[in-house]
């Protein structure tokens, strides 16, 4: 996982793809050459490269490009119609569901994981076994800009040290969800803070300082939890689950690690989507997204959501079950439900 999650920056300009698993699982060879182009988000991309590389065993006339823009500059592309998949750590919002209407691109939105937003510190930060949504708030809201410099600006109990912080960048699903999770309102965040589209940088960032405290998702964490301490988050609501709940492959999957878990998307485009090569390559996507979504640390999707993903998917249903709805907190398994209850 570590060097699998190292790579994606290694070779973010290039990808990919080679190896593994057979007709039976999904996939079919091709007789012709083609291409598919996917794009976005870095969070979804170790699990899109990893479905790329297993496909292309059994289908090595098929090109497959993952690259990862973020989750807005993959809509971009998307929306221009230059990919045929977009990778996606959040919903679509409602003005790139407006670009793609003007540009009269349908698409289908199919959820693949689940992935937690993991808070983390350095190893050698002692004082800091839990935070609440309040005291994340209170450090990140725009309003702590040039006021909450020290630990103890949040809490006097905490040492009287600066704080430094460590986020992802204005383009990322992660940066769009964390925001709208703790402040309320998506990109809503104080700008003194040190931003990156890379996790490694950050990773690297907390790893070398101990005041610092960063968010990203939680399998940049699990790779490099050797250098780092995971902080507990106490949502304040004892419906999810009293105290604070360290983020895991179970709370992710329960729901009880909240605000801060979250689904991961594809949105293929509907005109690609009957492409013979892209059909069978998102078949093949949902046949093994459980199994390697694992393998590359996140979290796989109950067995009844996947079934209701794959219903979605052979309907050619398009649209999102998202766009313009509070994404915090969501669960999938009502949404899909309703929607395949009242077909």
């Amino acid at each position: 996982m570590k060097n699998l999650i190292i790579a994606v920056f290694a070779i973010a300009a290039l990808t990919s793809c080679g190896n593994k698993q057979t007709a039976d699982n999904g996939a079919q060879a091709s007789t012709a050459k083609t291409q598919i182009k996917i794009d976005g988000s870095s969070t979804v991309y170790p699990i899109s490269e990893a479905v790329a590389e297993d496909y292309k065993k059994a289908n090595n006339n098929v090109d497959i490009t993952v690259g990862l823009s973020g989750t807005g500059g993959g809509f971009k592309k998307f929306g221009r119609g230059e990919t045929d998949i977009s990778d996606a750590s959040r919903a679509i919002t409602p003005t790139e569901d407006s670009i793609c209407k003007a540009a009269s691109i349908d698409y289908i939105e199919l959820p693949v994981a689940y992935d937690g937003i993991a808070i983390v510190v350095n190893a050698k930060n002692t004082w800091l076994n839990s935070i609440t949504v309040s005291e994340l708030k209170k450090m990140w809201s725009p309003d702590a800009q040039d006021k909450i410099k020290k630990w103890s600006d949040i809490n006097p109990k905490w040492p009287n040290e600066e704080i430094h912080l460590f986020g992802t960048g204005t383009a990322s699903g992660t940066f769009d969800y964390f925001t709208e999770a703790i402040n309320g309102k998506a990109k809503s965040i104080r700008g003194d803070y040190t931003a990156s589209a890379n996790p490694n940088v950050l990773v690297e960032g907390i790893a070398s300082d101990k005041d610092a405290l960063g968010f990203f998702g939680l399998a940049y964490y699990e790779s490099n939890k050797d250098k780092l301490k995971v902080v507990p988050v106490d949502d304040e609501k004892d419906g999810d689950g009293k105290g604070a709940i360290a983020p895991s492959q179970q709370t992710v999957k329960d729901g009880t690690y909240q605000p801060l878990s979250r689904p991961l998307f594809i949105y293929i485009a509907k005109k690609s989507s009957t492409l013979p090569e892209v059909k069978s390559f998102v078949d093949f996507y949902l046949s093994n997204a459980a199994k390697l979504s694992t393998e590359v640390g996140y979290i796989a999707l109950p067995d009844a959501v996947y079934d209701l993903v794959k219903k979605r998917w052979a309907a050619g249903t398009t649209g999102s079950v998202l766009v313009g709805k509070d994404a915090v907190g969501v669960k999938l398994e009502d949404l899909l439900g309703a929607e395949s209850a009242a077909k």
